[in-house]
């Protein structure tokens, strides 16, 4: 009998960890699109009761991850060409108003959490570990936000996380992109928004440009 997944700590709700966790597996590739979830059987899985697990789905729903389809139940949704693109029109808009307050506040502090990220990335890259690359840079792009310290982007930004994670992970030279991050802070690190706006939106567009020829081809 396979030993259950254990979840981590037991002070945030139980609802908030499994959802975190079948995002996880969704952006990772774990779960598939078009794959059925089964409330049953993940709920063994986590070795908790079908309830978070209904509540997680619920979210994810709302988040654009699952969807109810007829005689199959839950399924991983698969994003649409369109659902892409208004995603990046999306952050394009919230990402490049981050950069810009984010080098208006930056101070030495908040640059060595960027700077962390980076060498975290650049660590997982000599060790081809693509996975680890995937999570620092996402948590770089996190950073980002936190640093921008504006209330009401953050809340924008929020319900759409997951999505843009998701989005973060379609590349096909993480090298190239961790260099793009690279570049991205040092234009927030000169303290020049207007600098920091523009690397935003050249180093989105290139995503873009990666992520469409990936999911949908030429």
């Amino acid at each position: 009998m396979a030993q259950p997944v254990p979840l981590g700590s037991r002070d945030r709700p139980l609802r908030d960890q499994v959802c975190e966790e079948i995002r996880n597996r969704i952006i990772d590739g774990r779960f598939a699109p078009g794959d059925r979830i089964v409330e049953r059987e993940l709920a063994a899985e986590l070795a908790v009761s079908r309830v978070p697990v209904r509540e997680a789905l619920r979210t994810l729903r709302v988040e654009g991850f699952v969807e109810d389809v007829a005689r199959r139940g839950v399924i991983v949704r698969r994003l649409e060409r369109r659902d892409v693109e208004e995603l990046f029109d999306v952050r394009e808009a919230l990402e490049s108003l981050a950069c810009r307050l984010a080098a208006s506040k930056a101070d030495a502090r908040s640059l060595r959490a960027l700077q962390r990220h980076l060498a975290r990335a650049d660590k997982a890259l000599q060790g081809e570990d693509l996975h680890a690359v995937g999570k620092a840079n996402g948590d770089f792009h996190d950073e980002i936000v936190r640093l921008a310290d504006h209330h009401l982007l953050a809340g924008m930004l929020d319900p759409l996380q997951g999505r843009l994670h998701w989005l973060f992970r379609q590349v096909d030279d993480p090298e190239e992109l961790c260099l793009e991050h690279t570049n991205l802070y040092e234009a927030i690190a000169s303290g020049d928004p207007d600098r920091a706006a523009d690397e935003a939106i050249r180093h989105i567009h290139h995503n873009r440009d990666t992520a469409l020829r990936l999911l949908f081809g030429a």
